[in-house]
């Protein structure tokens, strides 16, 4: 058996198998209990900084 055809099986069957075992434990670590709080912080980010003052926009004209 050449290189490539070993390869190719072991692409085929393992490398398969272990690439769909972590993206189901990546969807399983992403929606477990405790991560509530994270994604709740994540998703508040875009928030946190509105303190930008109103009289810049009221002096250029806008």
């Amino acid at each position: 058996m050449d290189t490539y055809s070993f390869l190719r099986e072991l692409a085929d069957s393992w490398v398969l198998l272990a690439l769909t075992c972590f993206f189901i434990g990546t969807i399983v670590w992403s929606f477990r209990p405790g991560s509530r709080k994270t994604h709740e912080d994540t998703a508040d980010i875009p928030f946190r900084n509105e303190t930008i003052p109103t009289t810049l926009e009221q002096e250029d004209g806008k």
